[in-house]
């Protein structure tokens, strides 16, 4: 990959949505975490479609068919090979939801009353609410990975909680809420070592800002979304080892997805087509590749590299602001949880965005974390790739605006 620099004024240029303003003033757009904005070449990549060659995949044999085939196709080759997984091993779903939920149904039929599930104490509602409830439902047990002062995990506990009745460990890479970034390879060791279970990571805040090799990683399966990485929204990914995806049941049963009916018996079709039941989000998937294409050419590293520069100097300026606490360690993702002092979350978002800065506040889908902290809800600033300084320290003028108004 490319080791320049990013040239930032060049990149903004390809994001249309930059250029808008909101209540008068230009968009400073800080929720990335949310969701990213959309760069040119993935409108055009869509656009493309609709208008030339728009047609439904593996069913036609007309030129439009095998246009839309191939396109869709070769989407789930540059996802393969973004992330470092074979072909077959990509299972395009409508997102990290989606994935995780899939996991969850399908695993059930291995797992039997008393059996148990490890996550941690920062996961998203994606990866909590899918495990809490398959729990409740087959009797299993729902056991949490706790987080220290700082907002890391206690690995130490974690090995206490691992055993040979563990069957599942599911963990977030990068919390949406602290930014902490998980040693996902030092748990996969552990998780192999002490246990015959499988290892899923939620790779939704991760994979858009970092280089993610899953040979590298050790997990069982990872699970993204495509519109946190300059994708379309509507599209996800499951990655899952092969030889574990063919003794997987299916999610979802229908079209495309079998090889064989009679009135008897379906024979379900081959990887990755076995998990993409009916007309999947053809123009999403050709939208992500052409994602996956531009950050390719920019280089993860340099996306990671940029991220952190920005992440820093958020940390930096905020700390300056004695009526600012910020939530989780030093070293992080590209994402700063905060909160001015005896002002709510939302009220700050408020008074944020008539200055044209969007940041989430809230519980950002993370209420168990939420309450592990103390607080109900929380702002949030998240960066990415067309970011700038200067608009960090829009946002920094912006809080004092808050506490002013507030004092």
């Amino acid at each position: 990959m490319p080791k320049t620099m990013l040239d930032i004024k060049k990149i903004r240029k390809d994001f249309p949505i930059l250029n808008i303003k909101v209540n008068g003033k230009p968009l400073i757009y800080l929720d990335n975490a949310a969701t990213s904005q959309k760069p040119r070449q993935v409108i055009g990549a869509m656009a493309d479609f609709y208008q030339n060659y728009n047609s439904n995949i593996h069913r036609s044999i007309h030129k439009l068919g095998e246009e839309a085939t191939l396109a869709y196709e070769k989407s789930h080759k540059k996802v393969a090979d973004f992330i470092n997984a074979d072909f077959e091993e990509i299972v395009f779903t409508r997102g990290t939801t989606e994935s995780i939920n899939l996991l969850a149904y399908s695993l059930t039929q291995e797992l039997n009353q008393g059996d148990e599930i490890i996550i941690t104490q920062m996961e998203h509602h994606s990866n909590f609410v899918p495990w809490q409830q398959l729990a409740k439902k087959r009797n299993l047990k729902l056991k949490f990975i706790e987080i220290d002062g700082e907002g890391k995990l206690k690995l130490e506990q974690f090995s206490e909680l691992l055993n040979k009745k563990t069957k599942i460990v599911s963990i977030t890479h990068a919390s949406n809420v602290l930014g902490t970034i998980n040693p996902v390879e030092k748990i996969a060791k552990i998780v192999k070592e002490k246990s015959n279970a499988y290892f899923i990571v939620d790779g939704a805040q991760s994979v858009p800002h970092m280089p993610v090799d899953v040979k590298k990683m050790g997990c069982d399966f990872l699970a993204f979304s495509g519109h946190k990485m300059l994708g379309p929204t509507g599209i996800g990914v499951l990655y899952g080892k092969k030889e574990l995806l063919e003794r997987m049941q299916p999610f979802l049963y229908g079209g495309e997805m079998i090889k064989e009916v009679t009135f008897k018996d379906t024979k379900f079709n081959e990887l990755p087509w076995k998990f993409e039941a009916g007309t999947m989000n053809i123009a999403e998937a050709i939208g992500l590749a052409a994602a996956v294409d531009y950050l390719g050419k920019i280089g993860m590293e340099n996306v990671m590299r940029h991220g952190k520069e920005l992440t820093n100097y958020c940390l930096r300026r905020l700390n300056e602001i004695k009526e600012v606490e910020i939530y989780g360690p030093k070293e992080r993702s590209a994402l700063v949880a905060f909160n001015v002092r005896n002002v709510h979350a939302h009220d700050t978002a408020t008074i944020l965005d008539g200055e044209g800065i969007a940041v989430r506040a809230g519980h950002h889908c993370a209420m168990p974390l939420h309450s592990v902290l103390g607080i109900p809800a929380s702002a949030r600033a998240s960066f990415y790739l067309y970011n700038q300084k200067e608009e960090i320290d829009s946002l920094a003028e912006a809080i004092h605006k808050v506490i002013k108004v507030f004092k």
